[in-house]
């Protein structure tokens, strides 16, 4: 079981929009040396809408190929058609990832038996450990939990990440699944919060940029350090704060890009930070001396 910081890679980019491997390479160690637990490739933050499906594979393919075993890779493999997210999820256990995330269908809309038998011929295409993402506020599409109860009686079906921000949903869920799945926070805000009510841990943005503090924070929250924990994240949410100032994951590659880590590339119909979010940002990043 993955436990800890998981952070929610960012995908470098060149000016002319091509990945930027050299960037993407110096992230992977970044992580690794940083404590970061897990790394998850061409998540909904890696840009996943916009890398056509040659590229996508090759991300995962290089990022398991850098981490070389040292740390789980998590491939994002999800998709609003069924045949393309088995597709992608077969490719990535072909080429080592130790898991795939798998983002709830958007747009689409289906229905709770269409999310259970969507995620069943997943599961059963493809042997790999399968972890589901449940984010409404971006998918207008959510998995209840009692959804998450049918399958989590699938043996590969390993986990979630709750990405609602509402602990008392998350009780639930962890109450229903037992041991059979681990749950993880998809908000950065209240993860310390979830993972002390029986979370495995968190899938963060944050970590891109703070993945020591996001790692410590974990740990703490983890080890039932409750007020040490909330200590942590009180001083983090600045920082939780600016990589909502727009859409994700525009701040948090502007964020990378005023530290010096990445170029300021982004792929349309995203677009480079506003100009007034900009100091606000810098600010943020000032109070923890990453720029």
């Amino acid at each position: 079981m993955i436990t800890g910081s998981i952070v929610a890679l960012v995908t470098p980019m060149e000016a002319s929009g091509a990945v930027d491997w050299n960037a993407l390479q110096k992230l992977v160690e970044m992580h690794i040396e940083k404590g970061t637990a897990s790394i998850v490739a061409v998540g909904t933050s890696g840009e996943s809408a916009t890398l056509d499906p040659e590229e996508h594979l090759e991300v995962i393919g290089q990022v398991v190929k850098w981490v070389n075993g040292r740390i789980p890779v998590i491939a994002g493999t999800g998709a609003n058609s069924t045949s393309e997210a088995i597709h992608l999820t077969k490719e990535a256990q072909r080429l080592g990832a130790d898991a795939v995330l798998l983002v709830t269908p958007y747009y689409n809309k289906p229905t709770q038996e269409g999310l259970y038998l969507h995620h069943k011929a997943i599961s059963e295409a493809a042997s790999i450990p399968q972890i589901l993402y449940n984010v409404p506020g971006r998918t207008a599409c959510d998995m209840l939990p009692e959804t998450v109860e049918r399958l989590a009686q699938l043996d590969n079906i390993v986990g979630i990440k709750e990405a609602t921000g509402d602990i008392a949903r998350a009780r639930d869920i962890i109450a229903r699944v037992g041991d059979k799945m681990a749950v993880y926070s998809g908000d950065d805000e209240t993860a310390y919060e979830l993972i002390l009510a029986g979370g495995k841990g968190n899938i963060s943005v944050t970590a891109n940029i703070a993945p020591a503090e996001m790692a410590e924070l974990c740990e703490l929250a983890l080890e039932g350090k409750s007020e040490e924990a909330k200590a942590m994240n009180d001083k983090l949410m600045t920082l939780h704060n600016a990589m909502f100032l727009e859409s994700n994951p525009i701040p948090v590659k502007w964020a990378l890009h005023e530290m010096g880590l990445i170029g300021p590339a982004i792929r349309l119909p995203l677009t480079q930070l506003s100009e007034q979010f900009r100091e606000p940002l810098r600010q943020a990043l000032g109070q923890w001396d990453l720029i």
